[in-house]
């Protein structure tokens, strides 16, 4: 009994990992990746990738049906901030492996950002010249993908979406209570993307406010004066720190054959000292 009912929970554990694996919105390989053991890859019977694509077809047709007017504003948001369109914009979402963190983000008290990153990943198409030798290409390709922020490079363009409350996320309150913006470290410079964000975006933004809630006076208030010279410091600081990164000390490799060719002896290296 237990071993047929560790074969059978062996089989559950791979046929979900498949099904994750052809949901995730990369292309359907005709091959699994090699093991960490070296192993050479298996390659799947083309019934079991048609198994693959009609379940991965079933989720997002199933996800899409449940896309609504909170949906759509994120996804209008998403297509103009990245420059795709809505219906690209669309087809990424319900084919990301995390598409349950949306609900996660409208729910009360829910996750307090949605983080899309769109960049360059390395994704694995399958050829068939080579699908006898259980082998794939792999090639760069600009993706729009769901993350928590902690496990992936950051090397393009980061879209958020950050809550200003812990109320329920509707279709009515979505462009209230939602907040968008797009951090641009294209080339994964980071300190620059930051640096561009808060002089360009965020500051001008602070300095145009009227309304400060609790604090009266606006601008004039001396807290907020103090705090919009703090950013101004600590922007000035990024950018000095970033500019002495960037012009960092290059040696340049110098040919000393001219140099040494004339030392034969040990008083010419004394006289060359």
């Amino acid at each position: 009994t237990e071993s047929k009912h560790h074969r059978r929970g062996g089989d559950l554990q791979t046929r979900s990992t498949e099904l994750g694996s052809a949901v995730a919105g990369s292309p359907l390989t005709a091959v699994l990746p090699a093991s960490t053991t070296g192993k050479k890859s298996i390659v799947l019977s083309s019934e079991t990738r048609k198994e693959l694509a009609k379940q991965a077809k079933a989720t997002k047709d199933e996800r899409r049906a449940q896309i609504d007017e909170r949906h759509k504003y994120l996804i209008s948001r998403l297509a103009d901030g990245i420059g795709l369109n809505e219906q690209q914009v669309e087809e990424a979402i319900i084919s990301d492996d995390k598409f349950q963190l949306i609900e996660q983000f409208f729910a009360p008290s829910g996750l307090k950002k949605l983080l899309f990153f769109y960049q360059d990943v390395l994704q694995q198409k399958s050829n068939a010249s080579l699908r006898s030798e259980g082998s794939v290409n792999s090639l760069l390709q600009k993706k729009l993908f769901i993350t928590m922020g902690s496990t992936e490079n950051f090397t393009g363009i980061c879209a958020f979406f950050l809550r200003s409350s812990d109320k329920v996320i509707t279709a009515s309150n979505a462009s209230q209570e939602v907040n968008f913006g797009i951090f641009d470290c294209i080339n994964g410079n980071i300190l620059q993307g930051l640096e561009f964000f808060l002089s360009q975006i965020m500051i001008p933004a602070l300095k145009s406010q009227q309304n400060w809630g609790a604090v009266k006076e606006g601008l004039k208030n001396s807290q907020v004066q103090d705090f919009l010279y703090s950013v101004d410091k600590f922007v000035s600081t990024l950018s000095s720190s970033r500019q002495n990164i960037e012009d960092k000390i290059q040696l340049t490799k110098v040919d000393i054959d001219i140099y040494v060719s004339n030392l034969q002896n040990p008083s010419d290296y004394i006289t060359a000292g």
